[in-house]
């Protein structure tokens, strides 16, 4: 007998239509489609890839721009809706996960496994960030829309503290494969990004 798998299509088609809010100009189904089209491209690396998958496609499933709690509301939104498809143990490694994208921090898990898929799913979240120039200008676009309700004076103080955050890290991604194809260009439009919101 097969095992149920941890999203059906009745899942993800209403996470699909989620993702397909008119708010959401970067927190969309195209980021969803890029990080699994990643996964599936270091899939080798992955310890348990459905899980991981999960993890993409809850990660941003609640957003609201003026909220500071999405992450914990779509880590809670998977426990509800996986709840019964995943051990204990792997639900507790998604919610993890889900946890983990407020902070782009490592989260706390003790198998050494989890915590290599905690870091690639924090690398493909990123990645955008290592993107070609134009690319990259079009996400910070996006992202700016979203917080259309933000004051320019305000927006480019945040954005900035942001920015700064993640170039004063050591490495801006945790997994060598990402360091070694992003991190270079990353940190080129963070830096360019920086000096125009300061400029």
């Amino acid at each position: 007998m097969e095992k149920e798998p941890l999203l059906d299509d009745a899942l993800k088609s209403e996470l699909s239509l989620a993702y397909q809010a008119a708010d959401r100009h970067y927190h969309n189904l195209a980021h969803i489609k890029a990080m699994l089209a990643l996964a599936d491209e270091y899939r080798g690396l992955l310890d348990d890839p459905d899980a991981f998958e999960a993890a993409v496609w809850l990660h941003d499933a609640i957003y609201d721009s003026r909220a500071k709690n999405n992450e914990a509301k779509s880590a809670e939104l998977a426990a509800e809706r996986l709840a019964g498809r995943a051990s204990s143990g792997r639900l507790a490694r998604i919610v993890a996960m889900i946890n983990a994208t407020a902070t782009h921090q490592l989260p706390a898990l003790e198998d050494k496994k989890a915590l290599n898929d905690a870091a690639l799913l924090l690398d493909m979240d990123l990645a955008i960030l290592g993107a070609e120039p134009e690319a990259f200008d079009t996400y910070e676009q996006a992202v700016r829309r979203e917080y259309g309700w933000v004051e320019e004076p305000l927006w480019r103080a945040g954005r900035a503290a942001v920015l700064k955050t993640f170039l004063a890290r050591p490495h801006i991604f945790y997994t060598k494969p990402f360091r070694d194809r992003f991190e270079a260009r990353a940190r080129e439009n963070l830096g360019r990004s920086l000096q125009a919101l300061q400029g």
